[in-house]
């Protein structure tokens, strides 16, 4: 079967031919016809959703390597700003998409407020982000069952992953939803009773040796290694943040965008606070910034490990594999998610081949989940061949596209708020509105900036230049610009004028 790219710019993102006008939101809703994207995300799927995009493997086996490196206070305050800069971008996103849900990607909004190639950029950019994440959880889940059975093949639970998550997106988008509530709840579960006995660990209600605010005071505490201490964790933090996003990629398969998008968006600042900020301030009072075993990012010096260690509760090391198991599994099934309706998103605006666009009966994209999995698949084999360093470029290039990602969450708000002015619009017209705008947007793309061009530090090793690290560090920048460049020169779009912006709810 021959297929057809037609990579011509595009403002239209619903193709269906049969629409259902809802009454309630007055937005013409192009998924709910037979064989259509069907919009059964109820209020609490979402917010799971954003809770799960935000505690991952970063938080439960890099946050410790983070206090060892920026220390107990350099830790917090990194995690801080990037708590700040995702409370923001989250807010920017939150008013787009309670206006426009569109299902499949966000990234859509680049196309219709700034211009067309900057949105084919994006779109690519965050499809190829989630599909490289996908390789990413294969690997891990490979060295997270290697602690139970360190004589099987590592491949053999790639693949037994792969096969869950695949099974889970093909049921339906509620299968996800529901998928993910569980996966999340159990991450949250695990964060307050780890702050809570952590509390009384450092208290000394519970015996054994305790530090407490010590720690904070201890050798070159609370800030360790300076400006470039904190700024290493800030790099490592927004990495940690990642998927956050994704009530936006939803947002379009929710039951009622315009309630339940504001919902989930309002509770990240305390999701924020809560499982980030007051997991590593306890964190630091538990455990010394100089303890050798924060160095590892192992299952067994974990310092939620550490902590439950301390409170003498037995067999932690196996909970604990346990757990962050469940997240590799919670960060794959949502990788394939994204990447799925971001791919769809695509082929109904002319931006992917169409067959991508195809949806079965239960409203899957099965065509572009099996791409999906085919180039995670590929990504993942890279990591058995050749000293893996194709696949750390991969890895690096995912990370730093996430924060690309959100560089585009930010530009597009900017301009759809001016041009939604220009337009004739009036702010009550909006049934979100965005915190602290322009401010807001304008720090989240500041403090992203920051942390995409920052990666060049890690380039320098004792005072050398190492070329190959930093082409692994902007590979996914590089990746960018040939993107917007070769869409730009081939189909000669331009930056839309604020007048001409899309700001159609159909």
């Amino acid at each position: 079967m021959g297929v057809d790219i037609e990579l011509q710019p595009s403002n239209t993102y619903f193709v269906e031919e049969k629409k259902v006008h809802d009454v309630e939101t007055g937005f013409e809703d192009s998924h709910e016809k037979e064989g259509g994207l069907k919009r059964t995300l109820k209020a609490r799927h979402l917010s799971m959703i954003s809770i799960g995009g935000t505690i991952g493997a970063g938080l439960f086996l890099a946050s410790g390597f983070s206090i060892n490196q920026g220390g107990p206070g350099g830790a917090l305050l990194a995690y801080s700003l990037i708590g700040v800069m995702i409370f923001f971008l989250m807010t920017s996103l939150g008013e787009m998409a309670t206006y426009m849900p569109i299902s499949g990607s966000f990234n859509a909004y680049g196309a219709r407020f700034v211009d067309p190639a900057f949105g084919f950029a994006l779109s690519w950019n965050y499809w190829y982000s989630w599909a490289l994440t996908v390789a990413v959880e294969l690997s891990a889940s490979s060295l997270i069952m290697g602690h139970w059975f360190p004589n099987v093949p590592s491949w053999v639970w790639s693949a037994c992953v792969l096969v869950i998550i695949v099974a889970i997106n093909s049921i339906s988008v509620k299968g996800y939803g529901e998928t993910e509530y569980w996966f999340a709840l159990i991450k949250v579960i695990t964060v307050v009773v780890f702050i809570i006995v952590g509390i009384f660990v450092a208290a000394g209600v519970l015996g054994g040796v305790t530090y407490g605010f010590s720690n904070y005071t201890r050798g070159e505490a609370p800030f360790v290694n300076g400006g470039l201490g904190v700024l290493s964790v800030f790099l490592l933090a927004g990495f940690s943040f990642m998927g956050t996003e994704l009530v936006g990629v939803a947002a379009g398969e929710s039951e009622n965008p315009e309630k339940n998008v504001p919902k989930a968006i309002k509770q990240v600042f305390w999701r924020i606070l809560l499982f980030y900020i007051g997991a590593i301030f306890i964190i630091g009072l538990l455990v010394p910034y100089d303890d050798p075993r924060l160095q590892s990012e192992n299952v067994l010096t974990s310092p939620f490990t550490l902590g439950f260690q301390l409170a003498g509760i037995d067999y932690v090391p196996d909970i604990m594999n346990a757990i962050i198991l469940i997240t590799v599994l919670s960060a794959g099934n949502s990788a394939l998610y994204a990447c799925t309706r971001t791919l769809w998103m695509m082929a109904h605006s002319n931006m992917a081949p169409k067959i991508f666009g195809r949806i079965n009966s239960r409203g899957v994209p099965m065509y572009a989940m099996l791409l999906t999995a085919i180039v995670g698949c590929l990504a993942f084999l890279t990591s058995l061949f050749g000293e893996s360093v194709v696949y750390e470029w991969l890895l690096k290039a995912s990370g730093t596209s996430g924060f690309l990602a959100w560089v585009g969450i930010a530009i597009s708000h900017l301009r759809f708020r001016r041009a939604f002015i220009a337009q004739g619009h009036t702010l009550d017209e909006l049934p979100y509105r965005a915190s602290l705008y322009p401010l807001g947007p304008i720090v989240a793309l500041v403090l992203c900036s920051v942390v995409i061009f920052g990666q060049g530090v890690n380039a320098y090793s004792d005072g050398k230049f190492n070329f190959l690290h930093a082409f692994g560090e902007y590979l996914a920048v590089i990746l960018f610009i040939i993107l917007f460049l070769g869409y730009k020169i081939i189909n000669k779009t331009k930056i839309l004028p604020l007048t001409e912006c899309n700001l159609s709810r159909t």
